[in-house]
């Protein structure tokens, strides 16, 4: 991408609405549009990283046995009523309307109900089990207060898996399986130093659920972390008799502020109870399948990634999920050399595959660098005449002082092997 095509331009400031660290800079960055409080559009750049957030959580989900589905976001009132969740007064959240029809319908929060439903078609012999299944897909509540930027909103995708099991022994086989591919996918993002699994409240289906929480000055829980075993414990379900449980000592743990990246946690038989989703044993017997559920926000992620990796001077995204992964700046002067040249490496590394977003604009050094630092692309390139009389292109790394000089006929292989 050339810089002066893209339509997304960086700004100095952020709305004056806005406080959180990641709407702010994201905002200032180009990658979001904010429309309205906890909605927001994603741009371009902004695209780029969520669909690569994407794409790493799909390859972990497909590792474990997932397959992939997309339900509908428009809610049918009469599967809701099975499970007393269309009630205002159990589920405030709900975002409702009418069809033209008079029938009511809903916007959906998650959707074990309408899966549920949908897999009673097709699970009938216990060889029709195990099944994993999952999405991405537009979620909608009707938050009191939208906060915390594109961490807490009231629009947001969401990754969310269902597993569907024969008994107890297989369902917790797999929810191990799960819980490994979430540590995969922080540590794929890069906030794999900074995420640990948390024990919190299992409800009614388990003694223990497990949180996946980021430690960040700005979290809204708070967490019990023992940083050796690499657990932590939400305050929620902080006792002494489950810190015995897990075999944490006191004077090991300390207190962190944190946010929710992902969860997991056992359904067990309420939603297959409630549609009737049972299956036939090998002996002829009728028995409920056991379910689990699974989720990640791939915009939460994002939002986290820009809140705990961000410096003074921007975002430093990972290279895993960056929108790009070299940004090419050409310092242009009255003779045109260094843009001649800069455009011949954007070429060739186009060529050779490497993502890149080429500032060919007609703007001063400083303005270019400042956007940069605020983008956030791992690696810049630098293509000047001061470069050039030396017969090099500047490479340096987001967040790193060092520059390395490296021969321009160099340059393209240099960045590919990176």
């Amino acid at each position: 991408m050339r810089q002066s095509h893209l339509f997304t331009k960086t700004r100095k400031e952020a709305p004056k609405d806005e406080t959180a660290k990641n709407a702010k800079l994201l905002i200032r960055g180009g990658f979001i549009h904010k429309e309205m409080a906890g909605v927001y559009s994603y741009l371009p750049l902004g695209l780029r990283v969520i669909e690569k957030i994407v794409g790493i959580i799909r390859q972990e989900m497909n590792a474990i046995g997932g397959q992939e589905l997309h339900l509908t976001a428009l809610q049918d009132k009469n599967i809701w009523e099975k499970t007393n969740r269309w009630s205002d007064a159990v589920v405030e959240i709900w975002f409702k309307t009418k069809l033209k029809s008079g029938s009511d319908v809903g916007l959906g929060f998650t959707h074990e109900e309408p899966l549920t439903a949908l897999m009673k078609e097709y699970v009938q012999s216990y060889k029709d089990l195990p099944k994993y299944v999952y999405q991405f897909q537009t979620k909608f509540r009707n938050e009191e207060r939208a906060k915390s930027g594109i961490m807490r909103t009231r629009e947001f995708l969401m990754k969310d898996l269902y597993s569907f099991s024969k008994d107890q022994k297989d369902h917790e086989e797999f929810y191990e399986k799960a819980k490994k591919a979430y540590v995969k996918i922080f540590e794929r993002v890069g906030l794999g130093d900074k995420t640990f699994v948390t024990f919190a409240s299992g409800g009614s289906f388990s003694k223990f659920s497990h949180e996946f929480q980021t430690i960040t000055e700005t979290g809204e829980d708070l967490i019990y972390l023992d940083e050796k075993k690499k657990i932590a414990v939400n305050k929620e379900v902080y006792t002494d008799e489950v810190l015995k449980d897990l075999g944490i000592n006191k004077k090991d743990i300390v207190e962190k502020k944190a946010s929710e990246v992902g969860n997991i946690f056992s359904l067990g038989t309420k939603f297959s109870d409630a549609f009737d989703l049972h299956y036939v044993d090998d002996k002829g017997n009728k028995k409920p399948a056991i379910m689990g559920s699974y989720g990640i926000g791939p915009g939460r992620v994002m939002g986290t990634i820009v809140e705990t990796l961000s410096d003074e001077k921007g975002i430093v995204w990972p290279e895993s999920v960056a929108p790009f992964a070299v940004h090419l700046i050409a310092i242009a002067n009255e003779n045109g050399k260094a843009l001649k040249e800069a455009t011949k490496i954007y070429d060739a590394l186009l060529k050779a595959g490497v993502e890149v977003l080429f500032d060919d604009r007609d703007i001063r050094a400083g303005e270019k660098f400042a956007d940069a630092d605020l983008i956030g692309i791992p690696l810049r390139m630098v293509v000047s005449d001061k470069t050039l009389e030396m017969g090099k292109v500047e490479l340096k790394r987001r967040g790193e002082e060092k520059v390395e000089l490296v021969a321009l006929d160099k340059a393209v292989s240099s960045v590919s092997k990176k």
